[in-house]
């Protein structure tokens, strides 16, 4: 028969640690393990900053120009990549005042030829130092432009004629003062200079108003090719400058020689290529950009290269395995997040 006493609960055994021996020892023992996985995990697993947010100021080009029209894409692509930072962008004269306007805090990104920043740099302009780059985009190549019938087949044949030049604190200034140069000119006493940009150049040259003009540009120039509709014009090859071009210092290393293929401008080209110059385009901000907004600023650049590729055909040239190269600039430590988390 069974014994109706009730059964006495037994009593834990302590262990010379202290702790109970058995089950709850075994507990504790997987609560440590736990512990330790899990700020393991915390370490190993970097956390998700928030996304970039805020207003930031993207300085561009004169309108109808490369620059102008790739901002505009842009800024449509950045709304859906970053949501919650919004882009405005400011027209300007080109890539000299662009520079200057990062550099002093009056845009945050912008995009400007390689030679107008080595220039920027080596004449000591205010914050030189604190410039960085997103990344290397596309090449600008300098067009020369005159009637179909113009006697000029060379730079050095403009003596004398009204010759657009680009605005005062543009690229096209600063590059077509020095082919000018390498031609034996000066650009204020052998020519009549025209300070206009492309949205007004075309027109001038179509009313007879200007001889030629100089542009650079990525090919091809919306504003070419509509001059192109209405006007027989020329592209006059550049090709002959460059040895006399690097001749006149470090600052015209950043000029290569190029070659305009004949589709650029199939109607004005009839087939011919034309030798240039040309030179590269840096998207760039300063050091006091959050790295976080700069790494997604340069992750849109890359992958938005076809989108805005349909439209503006030089930023098909943007690629993950040639954006790295920005000479003379060193890279913002955001771009060199994203380059180092991305695959070619």
């Amino acid at each position: 028969m069974p014994s109706l006493r009730p059964r006495t609960a037994s009593r834990p055994v302590f262990g010379p640690d202290g702790f109970a021996a058995g089950r709850p020892r075994v507990l504790w023992g997987s609560a440590a393990v736990l512990m330790v996985c899990g700020l393991l995990a915390w370490w190993l697993v970097p956390s998700r900053a928030p996304a970039p947010s805020g207003q930031i100021t993207f300085a561009t080009g004169v309108r109808t120009g490369v620059y102008e029209r790739y901002g505009t894409l842009f800024k449509q692509r950045l709304a859906r990549d970053l949501p919650r930072v919004e882009l405005t962008l400011q027209h300007s004269e080109g890539s000299v005042q662009n520079v200057a306007r990062v550099a002093s805090g009056k845009a945050d990104f912008t995009i400007s030829a390689s030679d107008a920043l080595a220039t920027y740099q080596q004449e000591g302009g205010k914050d030189a130092s604190r410039i960085r780059a997103c990344a290397r985009l596309y090449d600008d190549y300098m067009h020369l432009v005159v009637p179909r019938d113009s006697p000029v087949s060379s730079a050095k044949d403009l003596e004398g004629m009204r010759v657009g030049v680009g605005e005062k604190r543009s690229g096209v200034s600063l590059v077509t003062s020095r082919l000018l140069r390498a031609a034996g000119l000066d650009m204020e006493h052998d020519v009549h200079p025209v300070r206009e940009g492309i949205d007004r150049m075309p027109a001038l040259l179509s009313e007879g108003k200007l001889d030629a003009f100089f542009w650079s540009g990525g090919l091809p120039t919306g504003a070419i090719e509509r001059l192109a509709e209405r006007t027989d014009i020329r592209l006059v090859q550049l090709g002959d400058l460059l040895p006399r071009l690097h001749e006149q210092g470090h600052r015209t290393g950043y000029y290569r020689a190029a070659v305009m293929a004949p589709d650029a401008y199939p109607t004005v080209q009839r087939g011919r290529s034309v030798k240039t110059v040309a030179i590269a385009n840096l998207l760039v901000t300063t050091d006091r950009t959050d790295p976080a907004l700069t790494e997604g600023i340069t992750r849109s650049v890359i992958k938005s290269r076809d989108q805005i590729g349909r439209e503006v055909h030089a930023a098909q040239k943007v690629d993950l395995r040639t954006a790295i190269y920005t000479d003379p600039v060193p890279l913002h430590e955001g771009a060199r997040r994203y380059y180092r988390s991305a695959k070619p």
